[in-house]
């Protein structure tokens, strides 16, 4: 298994598009995040509040999340656009052994960069508007949570990817799925519309960083249950990648 994790590593960090990604990902969350620092401060006439102050510092996040979702997708289905997919099944025979090298490896790679923009874009932020701190009442949750979310987003990507095996199918399904459907499932009606929307993928996911009041979720149940999410969906691509041809 190390011989697998060592070489889809080796995949990850060589091939140009997949660093672009996720350096798009820490772009976007930078930028959002200043630019929005900038615009509060400039039009405030008193110090933000410490809970508004993170939550303009980390604005970029629903960009970030598509831009990791699309990382995870492309780690998966780069290989069978350029039929490399064939070459790595012959080293690897055992197909979920493969799966799981690519998942380690994402994991940890999109962990790392998630947190790290989280953390540097909170800073940076509250430079910017000086209304916030790690020791605040549920800041350094809704830091941490935006870094995990982010990364769920590129596990979800990834199982896309195994399961749609088509770039553009897995990335357009990423947003649907991510972006889109969940703002749709808000317009709902009765009760049944209000629970479909606390527990649709990123709508649950994102109370572990931003909790709303009315969601029936709190911030770790929620992140569980988008979890589970992709949980469901890895496992739906793990039946078919080894059903389907390669």
């Amino acid at each position: 298994m190390i011989d697998v994790i060592r070489s889809e590593w080796t995949k990850l960090r060589s091939v140009r598009s997949t660093m672009w990604t996720l350096g798009t990902a820490v772009l976007f969350m930078l930028a959002i995040g200043i630019l929005m620092s900038i615009a509060v401060k400039r039009s405030a006439t008193g110090p933000v509040p410490s809970v508004e102050a993170t939550g303009i510092s980390l604005s970029g996040y629903s960009f970030a999340a598509l831009a990791v979702a699309a990382l995870g997708a492309l780690v998966v289905t780069s290989e069978y656009r350029t039929g490399a997919i064939r070459v790595s099944y012959m080293a690897v025979p055992r197909r979920l052994r493969l799966l799981a090298g690519k998942l380690v490896v994402f994991t940890a790679v999109a962990l790392a960069a998630c947190m790290a923009a989280s953390f540097a874009t909170f800073f940076v932020g509250q430079a910017i508007l000086g209304g916030a701190s790690l020791g605040d009442p549920g800041v350094l949750r809704t830091v941490t949570g935006t870094g995990l979310f982010l990364t769920a987003c590129g596990l979800f990507g990834l199982a896309l990817g195994a399961l749609v095996r088509h770039t553009p199918g897995a990335i357009v399904s990423a947003i649907g799925l991510i972006l889109v459907l969940p703002q749709v499932t808000r317009m709902l009606p009765g009760e049944w519309g209000r629970t479909v929307n606390d527990w649709f993928t990123s709508n649950a996911g994102v109370q572990v960083a931003f909790p709303t009041a009315s969601s029936s979720l709190g911030p770790w149940s929620g992140f569980a249950v988008y979890l589970g999410w992709i949980t469901v969906t890895l496992a739906v691509a793990c039946v078919l990648t080894l059903r389907r041809d390669a």
